[in-house]
């Protein structure tokens, strides 16, 4: 094989257990800020830092591939300063994904942690439903069947929802799942969009992401003015921050980023792996932080969600077994365009 080396175990291992950490930390830190009783800060300036630090971030790691000053001053003036029409075609998913965010500070102020992470595999059924109207791919049987499993695992949390004893602020369990639903639809729509953005030309990853994050900074900007503006204008933009605050932050910028890292170099079934131990970590996390009381039935939608998960990230046989088979005359093959 020429060119890239395949990624070692150990990278993707050390991969799977960074995005693991981050995903189930992030999860929790949000809710227990969310739920302390100190002064409460805006989460549309949280969303928006994150914006600009994942900027930053990006403009760093453009600097490190392109291996040079100059390079990377002709990067951005081609593909930014010089692309107007790329900007605009990026603002789409960077509006999406600034609403998606804004959301799960909603939802974590009203669902538990564990609550919320199950919840949130909703994205799943979402994006495999995008994937096939935009990009044109087909599912597999059993990829079908898991994203039923999957619904039945969260309809079951849903119904009964576990009970917290720790928990003093108060919550709505109805707006929350509102929340989550809003999230997951924006995550379902703006990852393939972005995706149908990066495989439709050579364009750099961090340069799509600096094209993105640019927009992001505008949109969450304009949306802190909208929804806290007299509120930031009297106690100030960093009203509220504590060290945890700012661990959120961080979590947000850092895992968006790592996300794009782990696409690239792992598989869907460490994914999934990854996706079922985060949701195991959390679950671990709220019954220890906020006294979190594991019913028969969150417990149950839980196990299917992991296991459906799992079953969905298996590897895709092939698509022609599918087909009605015709023994009097060969069949001629389809290629999906991916």
């Amino acid at each position: 094989m020429n060119g890239k080396q395949p990624a070692s175990v150990v990278f993707k291992v050390y991969c799977l257990t960074v995005m693991t950490l981050v995903a189930a930390t992030y999860t929790v830190t949000l809710r227990y800020t969310r739920t302390v009783s100190s002064d409460m800060y805006f989460s549309t300036t949280a969303v928006c830092m994150a914006e600009v630090i994942k900027l930053a971030l990006s403009l760093g790691m453009l600097a490190r591939e392109s291996g040079g000053f100059s390079r990377w001053k002709s990067a951005l003036v081609d593909h930014v300063v010089r692309s107007p029409r790329e900007l605009l075609k990026l603002s789409v998913p960077s509006i999406v994904y600034a609403i998606q965010n804004n959301m799960a500070f909603i939802a974590l102020s009203n669902l538990d942690a564990a609550v919320y992470q199950v919840t949130y595999q909703l994205k799943i059924p979402c994006t495999a439903l995008c994937t096939v109207l935009m990009l044109h791919r087909s599912l597999s049987q059993l990829q079908w069947f898991s994203v039923f499993m999957l619904c039945v695992g969260v309809t079951l949390v849903q119904w009964k929802p576990a009970e917290l004893t720790k928990v003093q602020v108060v919550q709505s369990p109805f707006i929350g799942f509102f929340a989550v639903a809003i999230a997951v639809l924006c995550s379902g729509f703006a990852g393939v969009y972005f995706e149908k953005v990066l495989k439709s030309s050579d364009t750099s990853l961090w340069v799509r992401n600096i094209q993105m994050y640019l927009s992001g900074i505008l949109v969450t900007g304009i949306g802190v003015y909208l929804t806290d503006g007299p509120h930031v204008m009297a106690q100030g933009f960093f009203y509220g921050y504590t060290p945890w605050v700012c661990l959120v932050v961080f979590l947000a910028s850092v895992g968006g980023l790592y996300t794009s890292v782990v696409v690239k170099y792992t598989d869907n079934i460490m994914k999934s792996f990854s996706a079922a131990a985060a949701i195991v970590l959390s679950t671990v996390a709220s019954v220890l932080l906020f006294g979190l009381q594991i019913t028969v039935t969150f417990g149950t939608g839980a196990l299917l969600v992991c296991i459906s998960i799992y079953l969905y990230g298996l590897p895709k046989q092939d698509t022609s077994v599918l087909a009605r088979p015709d023994a009097s005359k060969p069949t001629r093959e389809k290629i999906i365009p991916m």
